[in-house]
């Protein structure tokens, strides 16, 4: 067979393929390729919004708890308390902080993501400070009705998972929180204490800038420059911050 031969015999076969491909479809070939167009234009699209909505959705939860400490000014003395320590059964009063001549009450809880976010410093934090006299405590006063996991048996399991160095106490009646006017998880209070005056509010703020979405580094720049200050007799070197967190949850 002649190269001319082949070339001639392979026309046919190229206009055949063609044919077939046009056949195939009823609509004409500009409507085809519209619908081509169309389609992952529509899927793009959908995706996209699939996407923001799944961005969006872990903001909005943590807004949605946003509430910030306020009302208690410095001076303020401390309430007295009695309140059982889950881990261990023993009752904690203001009273057993007598000797130490800074006290920082904490409250707290299990669930709160703005809480868990600093746990682990909370710990670090409060541990070094608590070798150069600094006491410390820490409350959950949630109503378990509402959130059973900031109950008794999970506030022990918190305190030994994280070795907390310091009573992590249970406010079931919720009257300590309330003697406090705490409103929010975490909240920090920082007292101090002159002799055999009672203890008065020093500071009453937040822990450091950082929050669980606003990829600020946890430092407790904040918290620590205030127990220094108050170990060492200084004054108050700035004007503090609210604290920020999930509201207490309070009985139904």
């Amino acid at each position: 067979m002649s190269l001319a031969t082949a070339a001639a015999g392979a026309q046919p076969f190229v206009r055949s393929s063609s044919s077939a491909a046009a056949a195939s479809s009823s609509r004409p070939l500009h409507a085809v390729a519209a619908a081509r167009h169309r389609r992952p234009h529509g899927s793009l699209a959908a995706a996209a919004a699939a996407a923001r909505r799944r961005r969006r959705r872990p903001l909005l939860q943590v807004r949605a708890a946003r509430t910030e400490s306020t009302g208690v000014s410095v001076g303020f003395r401390a309430p007295q308390f009695e309140l059982p320590e889950p881990l261990t059964g023993k009752l904690w009063t203001l009273d057993d902080f007598e000797g130490n001549p800074a006290l920082l009450v904490m409250f707290v809880c299990n669930h709160c993501p703005f809480v868990k976010h600093l746990k682990k410093d909370i710990a670090k934090l409060t541990s070094f400070y608590m070798e150069k006299g600094l006491a410390a405590v820490a409350i959950s006063s949630n109503s378990i009705v509402t959130h059973p996991q900031d109950g008794p048996d999970y506030i022990a399991e918190e305190a030994k998972l994280y070795k907390y160095s310091f009573p992590y106490l249970y406010d079931e009646s919720q009257e300590v929180a309330k003697a406090f006017r705490a409103v929010c998880t975490p909240e920090f209070y920082l007292f101090k204490k002159d002799g055999r005056r009672p203890f008065e509010l020093f500071y009453h703020g937040q822990f450091d800038d950082s929050r669980p979405s606003n990829n600020v580094p946890v430092t407790g720049r904040d918290l620590s420059r205030v127990i220094d200050c108050a170990l060492s007799g200084q004054e108050l070197p700035f004007v503090p911050k609210p604290s920020v967190g999930c509201s207490i949850k309070w009985h139904p």
